[in-house]
């Protein structure tokens, strides 16, 4: 989330919410209000805002709700103070039937989604796919504007050489296809292919990936320190994302942008939500969903031509530099969120 507000100039974020998270830095975030207990239901599920008069004396521009269940709870906030509405999809909240279906007890997201069409100035998209999504459940094409997230970029010197290891980074999910790396992965082995492997995380499928694979490094979960030192020794990055069975699906997978900000390709699947980052054969390589032998074949001729790799990861940072940098980024949300207006869209 912070990355998003750090070209912010005019503006100032502040965090609402329904409770404080353990580890929320408030450097990064001050927290204007946490509405936990009754008061944090009552604001929930009625809209009843409490604290109004403080939240007020902060003079607001705007509120930017995160995912459409943040969207859905600044709704009753944004209408309150008078302010403009802008909500950013990042996939899951798009994609996933839970936040759509209209069952018994519906999701926030489903009950307020009308109101936020008619409220809301714009709703952002992580990636053209989000995009295509909410189009397809009828959200209104004017109401959409595809805007990516981004990585903060370093002065890194150009690469000078292929890495050697295989990398996934993320969760041990259904969502992230790892179980199809995993089949890769045998795939490859068989082939007579020993390059190392290294598969940083958890999640509930990394103890069946460990017994299925028992040559792989499995770290679990590491620094931010620890993953850059992994990618500078990567040849290439997977990213075998699937559509999981709850219709959960990626928006625009926030590894791959940062692999290929550090001069790392990356091999997607191609429901992996990376369409208008990745150019098949340039500066990454895409393979059909859930086939894991495509994905071992090119992964395999990866391994084997260094400078080609080479070559992909050095595109793929010019593709980061020219549409991902998060300062960029950062700027044209300020500048949304200036320009909005209650009720009104962008134009």
């Amino acid at each position: 989330m912070r990355r998003q507000y750090v070209g912010f100039d005019a503006l100032r974020p502040l965090w609402v919410g329904r409770r404080l998270e353990a580890g929320l830095d408030p450097a990064a975030f001050p927290v204007a209000a946490a509405f936990g207990g009754a008061a944090g239901l009552g604001f929930k599920h009625l809209g009843v805002v409490p604290g109004l008069t403080a939240l007020r004396d902060l003079a607001p521009a705007a509120v930017h709700g995160q995912f459409g269940r943040g969207g859905a709870f600044g709704l009753p906030l944004a209408r309150a103070l008078g302010v403009p509405l802008v909500v950013t999809f990042h996939g899951g909240d798009a994609h996933k039937q839970a936040h759509w279906r209209w069952v018994p007890a519906p999701a926030l997201q489903r009950v307020r989604m009308a109101g936020m069409m008619t409220y809301a100035s714009a709703f952002l998209c992580v990636s053209d796919g989000v995009r295509d999504r909410l189009i397809a459940r009828g959200v209104p094409r004017d109401l959409l504007h595809v805007h990516p997230i981004g990585v903060e970029l370093d002065d890194a010197a150009p690469r000078m050489s292929a890495g050697e290891s295989v990398l996934f980074i993320g969760r041990f999910v259904e969502m992230k296809g790892v179980s199809v790396l995993a089949e890769a992965v045998r795939v490859l082995r068989a082939r007579g292919v020993t390059a190392p492997v290294v598969l940083i995380g958890d999640g509930p499928d990394r103890e069946r990936v460990a017994q299925a694979l028992p040559d792989v490094s499995l770290p679990g979960w590491q620094s931010q320190a620890q993953i850059k030192a992994a990618l500078a020794q990567a040849r290439l990055v997977c990213v075998p994302s699937v559509v999981a069975r709850s219709g959960e699906q990626e928006g625009l997978p926030s590894v791959a942008v940062e692999a290929m900000s550090q001069s790392v390709p990356v091999v997607a699947s191609s429901d992996a939500g990376v369409a208008g980052l990745i150019e098949d054969g340039v500066n990454g390589r895409i393979f059909a969903t859930r086939d894991a032998r495509a994905l071992a074949s090119v992964i395999e001729g990866m391994l084997a031509d260094p400078a080609a790799a080479l070559a992909m990861g050095r595109a793929a940072r010019v593709t980061v530099e020219r549409g991902f940098d998060a300062q960029h980024q950062s700027r044209g949300l300020e500048q949304m969120l200036l320009a909005a207006r209650p009720g009104v869209r962008l134009g």
